[in-house]
């Protein structure tokens, strides 16, 4: 029983074509394109939500700011959507270096994470949903995950665990 449960929600899964084709058909769609939350497409092709803040929106808009002041080589985005084992997830913010824009510049959404991930915690995130999400983006190629806390903190885990700094080599200091 425990099997046939198993090998339905694996066959349940979309296939990453599918997703893709799911996703660009909802990227078209005038009407969520006007919902102002956050829209991510599960393994199922289904769309979850999550709502903005103020205060999320500022760490977004600072942290791309300084990746791109930070990481002047290479290409930074908000909102970045990427394909990964648990459906199209979109980094609140991501990094990704020369070569990884050249592979998939025309890339909708990303078929690969780029080097750096960024999720701004809200009160809504549930730490298992986080740990999910990490877990997706690492597995889809990613070499940095950074969780930003609503104070500022920032906890750095790559495919090894968490990192006491990041290897990109540097350090984000947050106005006062």
């Amino acid at each position: 029983m425990r099997a046939e449960i198993a090998h339905k929600r694996v066959t349940s899964r979309l296939s990453a074509a599918a997703l893709r084709a799911r996703w660009r058909q909802m990227a078209g769609d005038p009407l969520l394109a006007a919902i102002p939350y956050k829209l991510e497409l599960n393994e199922k092709g289904s769309i979850e939500v999550s709502p903005a803040t103020v205060r999320h929106a500022f760490q977004q808009a600072f942290v791309a700011g300084e990746l791109r002041r930070l990481l002047p080589h290479g290409s930074t985005f908000v909102e970045c959507p990427i394909e990964t084992e648990i459906g199209v997830r979109v980094a609140d913010v991501a990094w990704g270096s020369v070569e990884f824009m050249r592979r998939h510049r025309d890339d909708d959404p990303f078929e690969a994470a780029p080097e750096l991930c960024v999720e701004v915690l809200s009160p809504s995130n549930t730490r298992a949903e986080i740990d999910e999400k990490v877990a997706a983006y690492l597995a889809a190629g990613a070499r940095e995950v950074w969780l930003v806390g609503e104070s500022g903190s920032l906890e750095i885990i790559g495919p090894d665990g968490a990192r006491p700094s990041s290897e990109l080599e540097i350090t984000l200091t947050w106005p006062r």
